[in-house]
């Protein structure tokens, strides 16, 4: 997938690119794409023994203050709710995933808590950002993909076929590991497209207000205020990443899903986006793909190890709290892994 267009995955980018509004966007074809709903039973009857290892247990949320339940934005409810969208927890319970007959990720179950900053490591091709995309609708659009299993918001399956597809990616927004504003549209225009993917309707002064909110949660407002109607793509490789993750913030996520974000960016770059994400967390939930361990260890209260070897599809090894796995993983790969012996 490395040679294909990152907008391709992004639901603002076709809305803005001659889809019709929410309402009038069609639900994907399933003729090469299927969700497996047979029991546990009868899959474990049809795929190998999945990766045993211990397991950490899932952590508590240790950086939501009372504050957080704030009203993110004074508009109306054209635009946003007075009362913020409560934070929400994201559940995988056990996916497994397949191009054609290939199988890549293995009844993989995750718990990523509400308010946190979930990490998921491993070496390249274990299947993270399989994963990754699985949580809010996107392996759907790569041909022949399939999969098993059921992704909870707050105990909606978001698979479910009375779900609407848009519904899906409005509440689980992604950040693509390349930047990918609109170019040629202004910096003020890229932060409130997403309002016309949702079939939102907002006075100026919405837009002006929301605008502000978002690129001030970003960490961008102070940088380019003075200029919102240049265009987003002359800004800086850092720029244009926060610029995207106020887009995605524009339509109120309540999980933001980050693959690899700071992969392209200099240190001083990935130092803003980390604390930009630090400070993201008391309003979203995120979930982070990165192969880089200091950041991990940096950002993430909760870490994911997956792992995939001498051919077996991607499976967790191990999860839980993130200096624990760091200091003093169960498992031996994690050891390993995380101390660079490998990957």
């Amino acid at each position: 997938m490395s040679d294909r267009n990152p907008n391709e995955f992004d639901p603002i980018f076709q809305a803005v690119n001659g889809q019709p509004a929410a309402v009038d966007i069609p639900e994907p074809s399933f003729e090469s794409f299927s969700v497996d709903r047979r029991s546990d039973d009868e899959r474990t009857e049809l795929l190998p023994p999945p990766l045993q290892a211990p397991r950490h247990a899932p952590v508590e949320n240790t950086r939501r203050s009372d504050d957080s339940l704030a009203p993110a934005v004074g508009v109306t409810t054209a635009v946003l709710d007075a009362d913020r969208t409560p934070l929400a927890a994201l559940d995988a319970r056990n996916i497994s995933a397949w191009f054609g007959d290939h199988q890549v990720l293995d009844r993989v179950s995750l718990t990523m808590p509400a308010g946190v900053i979930t990490s998921l490591i491993g070496p390249s091709g274990c299947g993270k950002s399989t994963f990754l995309r699985i949580l809010n609708r996107m392996h759907e659009l790569i041909p022949s993909a399939s999969l098993a299993g059921e992704v909870l918001l707050d105990g909606d399956d978001i698979y479910d076929a009375r779900k609407r597809l848009v519904d899906a990616r409005k509440s689980i927004g992604m950040v693509f590991q390349k930047p990918n504003p609109f170019p040629a549209m202004s910096i003020y225009d890229n932060v409130v497209s997403g309002l016309k993917l949702t079939g939102t309707r907002a006075t100026r002064g919405e837009r002006d207000e929301l605008v502000e909110t978002c690129l001030t949660k970003a960490g961008l407002w102070k940088e380019v205020r003075d200029r919102l109607r240049a265009p987003g793509g002359g800004l800086s490789g850092g720029q244009q990443q926060r610029l995207c993750i106020a887009r995605s913030l524009a339509v109120k996520p309540r999980v933001l899903l980050m693959d690899e974000p700071c992969s392209a960016l200099d240190p001083t770059s990935t130092r803003v986006i980390e604390e930009t994400m630090l400070e993201l967390v008391n309003d979203v939930t995120i979930v982070i793909v990165t192969h880089n361990m200091q950041q991990a260890q940096r950002v993430s209260t909760q870490c994911a190890f997956f792992l995939a070897s001498h051919g077996t599809p991607g499976a967790i090894v191990e999860y839980g709290d993130t200096d624990a796995m760091f200091t003093e993983p169960i498992d031996g790969r994690t050891f390993d892994y995380v101390n660079g012996r490998f990957g």
